[in-house]
């Protein structure tokens, strides 16, 4: 998906440390609270659209885990979608090194539901759809799959979670494992996005994408977005 953001694009405002921390301040007065986005591990699909099916995730590479050890910080809040892939990778960081605690499960962060679509092939979707088939998602952004949801329908859902996050863990980190649609949902809420917009996202599989929100006095938008799919290693 050529163009589309990634860690090394306008979106990446912030130079991260070696846990994480930004260079600058935003304030002594000032209450930041820290998402550390991770997206799970692959997903065996064999071309076919899974959603909210509830599959394993590839948590074999070493190496990939021990990368996001090193990057997110060691006192955190962890929470993950209510799908096992998220569950399988927040363990495989876990016994990469980075202490966890048990994650809280939250459905209202898993993936996009794609309904009667779920289990049919990209290509099957594709010559269903002839000529209007979406260039980056499975649908546009506020098309209600048949049996399913939009994806406006899991902004929404996506939204209101991540509010009430800050609400009860307001000032920690907050190290958030969930899938591609979820951190594209987070994005579009911290950058004020148009739902369509969201969906140009490119999100690899344990990718690290970093949203502050800061609270406190003085002018300016409440979100700072630090690090946008960053490379796990």
């Amino acid at each position: 998906m050529s163009g589309q953001p990634t860690a090394n694009s306008p979106f990446n405002p912030g130079q991260v440390g070696p846990v994480g921390q930004t260079l600058g301040d935003a304030g002594a007065d000032s209450v930041t609270t820290s998402f550390w986005w991770v997206r799970h591990a692959p997903v065996a699909h064999d071309g076919r659209i899974y959603g909210q099916e509830d599959k394993p995730c590839d948590c074999s590479d070493a190496a990939v885990f021990a990368g996001l050890a090193r990057q997110l910080p060691k006192k955190a809040v962890w929470v993950t979608s209510n799908l096992r892939r998220t569950h399988e990778t927040a363990r495989a960081i876990v016994r990469a090194g980075l202490p966890g605690p048990d994650a809280e499960a939250i459905p209202d962060l898993a993936e996009q539901n794609f309904g009667d679509w779920q289990g049919m092939t990209y290509e099957e979707l594709r010559h269903s759809r002839g000529g209007a088939f979406h260039r980056f998602w499975h649908a546009p952004a506020h098309q209600r799959v048949p049996g399913g949801e939009s994806f406006v329908d899991m902004m929404a859902r996506v939204s209101w979670t991540i509010l009430q996050l800050i609400e009860k863990h307001r000032g920690r980190d907050i190290i958030a494992v969930a899938h591609g649609g979820t951190i594209r949902c987070a994005l579009g809420l911290a950058l004020g996005l148009e739902p369509e917009h969201c969906l140009a996202f490119t999100m690899e599989n344990c990718s690290l994408t970093r949203i502050d929100h800061i609270e406190g006095p003085g002018m300016g938008h409440d979100w700072r977005v630090i690090t946008v799919n960053r490379s796990p290693k």
